[in-house]
């Protein structure tokens, strides 16, 4: 059972910096397609930042040039965030997917796997 757990989520100031990791245990295959998500009170979830298992990243135009999406050998999934805005603030969940001819991200963002996920506030 693939089990992801967040972290390093937090209260900061506008314009702070946060680092989010994502640690993944019980994966079975060596690759999988690996996404950051958020969701703030009573807004629908949004991708954030994808990484496939070539390390090819896509970002959310929102976050483009602020925020920094990567992961290790493991599989274990990290966001840095930088100069970050009160709209930012929101549970940031991450998610893995294995089939990866499926696309990555999958259609519809439909991971299948998904982290309980981290608070970040920002303040101003």
């Amino acid at each position: 059972q693939v089990k992801l757990v967040e972290s390093g989520g937090g209260s900061t100031q506008v314009g702070g910096s946060l680092r989010l990791s994502c640690i993944g245990s019980g994966y079975v295959y060596n690759k999988y397609c690996l996404g950051w998500f958020r969701q703030a009170p009573g807004k629908e979830r949004e991708g954030v930042a994808f990484i496939d298992s070539d390390g090819e990243t896509t970002y959310a135009d929102s976050v483009k040039g602020r925020f920094t999406v990567s992961k290790d050998d493991v599989n274990n999934l990290y966001l840095q965030m930088t100069s970050l805005k009160t709209e930012d603030t929101a549970m940031y969940i991450c998610a893995a997917d294995p089939r990866l001819w499926a696309g990555c991200p999958p259609p519809g963002n439909r991971y299948t796997y998904w982290g309980s996920g981290t608070q970040v506030t920002v303040s101003s």
